[in-house]
């Protein structure tokens, strides 16, 4: 046996699938590792939009009757079809249609494994030699992630913190060119916590179509608004832009391990199908895995009989959070939140070095924080913008209120001496 390690192998690791951006999970198991554990207080997590582990933010059983429902019918035991469950898409195909001016075809609706799998199929059957694609910034790593996965270069246009976190219209004209094929918004924003008007959303759809590319529309935190502006889906302004709709049940049902999204052609000019996209879609889900058979039998019955009162108390609560956060920041000197929260499940906080004594950046602000404090939050580079944080809002009251005193107390200790 050769046992003198010179031999050559023919294999490697491929460098391309390592993840080009810094992944929100690996940044908080970082943060995580650094707690003191003689620390006995208990960990307050700020950092991740998983609201589950609190007792206010439980899912309602029902939807867990309507889980037990499809396995015991014994309907759902087979392989599903590579689109999805018929009675599914369909389910969802009414749900959004109610928010639209034409109504969607069950044919418009592909299901997918959350919302992450859709965004690894469509930026993958968009990939080709030398193509780009617009992403805001701040915004949600997976999108960089996969772009850089797929060879599909990211190029970044900002979000405007003074106008409450609207994209810059002109640095989306300038990044784009012959080979841009589309650009990505989050409305709800993940990380920054503002809804888009329509008015903005129209300019969007505008811009777009001047440039010849599509908008992907993120939609996981749909209709989870409790500010001024309504949710006001993208797919509104279909007739002026084929736009992809992505969406899951995990941040409005409070299910995100439920892991069932969809990826959705709100286009009724038939642009997609006509540019070969529809195509390019189908034939990867052909390849790829699918969600569970069961969870798409009992779509038909979360999505249509969820009763409004649910929708509200998470509403409510997601509004009390926002409005403890947003008060609560102006005590803290070191930090400053340019926009009261208006939806999601997070918000961006803009972090002042220069009245804080020993740190670094936003990076080693979170990791002495998680150290000193048990407060987990998110430094900004993980989202694409240094020198700030994002923070949940997903938390019980209380949780929120003990952590942002402890993250005052942190910022006495570590403040400039005058």
């Amino acid at each position: 046996m050769d046992t003198d390690g010179a031999r050559k192998w023919g294999f490697n690791g491929n460098p391309e699938l390592n993840a080009s951006s810094i992944s929100v999970r690996g940044v908080l198991n970082q943060l995580m590792e650094n707690r003191n554990k003689d620390d006995n207080r208990p960990t307050i997590p700020l950092g991740r939009a998983d609201p589950t582990m609190f007792p206010s933010y439980q899912t309602s059983p029902s939807f867990a009757d309507d889980i037990a429902d499809a396995v015991r019918s014994f309907k759902f035991n087979c392989y599903p079809p590579s689109f999805g469950v018929a009675q599914a898409r369909r389910a969802v195909a009414e749900h959004l249609s109610k928010d639209l001016p034409y109504h969607l075809a069950p044919d418009d609706v592909y299901l997918t494994i959350g919302c992450t799998q859709a965004i690894e199929i469509v930026l993958s059957v968009l990939a080709r030699p030398g193509a780009n694609i617009l992403l805001p910034r701040p915004g949600y790593p997976q999108y960089e992630a996969r772009a850089g996965c797929s060879n599909l270069e990211a190029r970044h246009f900002d979000l405007i913190p003074e106008r409450g976190w609207e994209v810059d219209l002109d640095s989306v004209v300038a990044l784009a060119d012959e080979n841009t094929v589309a650009m990505v918004i989050i409305n709800p924003s993940n990380p920054c916590g503002n809804v888009f008007t329509y008015q903005h959303l129209k300019k969007i759809a505008e811009t777009a179509r001047k440039l010849g590319i599509f908008v992907i529309s993120d939609e996981v935190y749909a209709h989870l608004a409790f500010g001024n502006n309504p949710f006001v889906p993208m797919g509104v302004f279909g007739s002026v832009v084929p736009v992809l709709t992505l969406g899951s049940l995990s941040k409005r049902w409070i299910v995100p391990g439920w892991r069932l999204g969809w990826i959705v052609t709100t286009d009724p000019g038939g642009i997609f199908q006509k540019q070969g996209l529809v195509d390019s879609i189908q034939s990867y889900l052909d390849i790829t895995t699918d969600p569970p058979t069961f969870m798409q039998g009992a779509l038909t019955q979360i999505l249509g009989q969820t009763e409004e009162d649910f929708f509200s108390n998470i509403l409510n609560l997601l509004r009390e959070a926002a409005d403890l956060l947003f008060d609560r920041v102006k005590e803290i000197p070191c930090l400053t939140c340019p926009h009261k929260p208006d939806g999601s499940m997070s918000v961006m906080v803009k972090l002042n070095l220069s009245v804080l004594e020993g740190i670094i950046d936003e990076v080693d602000f979170s990791m002495k924080l998680a150290k000193e404090e048990s407060v987990i939050v998110l430094p900004g580079v993980a989202v694409g913008l240094k020198n700030w944080l994002r923070i949940s809002t997903a938390v019980e009251y209380s949780s929120l209120d003990d952590g942002l005193r402890r993250i005052k107390a942190f910022y006495h200790r570590h403040a400039k001496k005058e």
